[in-house]
């Protein structure tokens, strides 16, 4: 059974915990709300930070709002909505990004800039790994439990990987590629 965004808040909610969600442009009518909230109030809180990581420079602005009016009530424990803003350079262009979230915590800016970024981290080290460097979206096999079952594996792999202080899953495949002592090696 698949669970619709506010079931999971409410299920969240009602197991004592708290909830940081990324607000997208297919929840139409909540994305609307939230973009025209922080157009308009102010925001209680800001953080501004710059930095240089994989030969790129970022700004991000984090902004904090406890402006709710508009929004439906059965989003469980909502107390704030967050925009953040990416500005920078890749590949020597100029972009920008625009997110937005919403929220049961009522913290600072500062302190949802840290949640947000080790949720980024979570993203980049597992679920892009098995993406782009393990090829999970383009995965032939579709019937059945063998979405899951290879999605276990990758991960499995993955966390063998690291476990053996290896910083790069694809050079780590190359590696124990063919060589299946090197392989069992890492088992053990």
């Amino acid at each position: 059974m698949r669970l619709t965004a506010k079931k999971t808040v409410k299920t969240i909610i009602e197991q004592g915990n708290d909830y940081v969600i990324t607000v997208k442009a297919n929840q139409k009518l909540l994305y609307q709300q939230v973009c025209a909230i922080t157009q308009d109030c102010g925001p209680v809180s800001v953080y501004i930070q710059s930095d240089k990581t994989h030969h790129r420079l970022t700004h991000r602005t984090v902004e904090v709002f406890d402006c709710l009016a508009g929004i439906a009530q059965d989003w469980l424990g909502l107390r704030r909505l967050v925009r953040v803003q990416r500005q920078g350079m890749r590949k020597g262009k100029p972009c920008t990004q625009l997110s937005y979230y919403i929220t049961s915590l009522a913290t600072t800016a500062r302190q949802f800039a840290e949640r947000i970024r080790g949720h980024w981290g979570i993203e980049n080290r597992l679920h892009w790994v098995k993406d782009v460097v393990l090829g999970e979206d383009e995965c032939p096999l579709k019937l059945a439990y063998a979405p899951e079952n290879w999605g276990l594996i990758r991960t499995w792999a993955i966390n063998v990987f690291r476990l053996n202080g290896e910083p790069s899953i694809t050079k780590a495949q190359r590696r124990v590629a063919n060589d299946i002592e090197a392989l069992f090696l890492l088992l053990q």
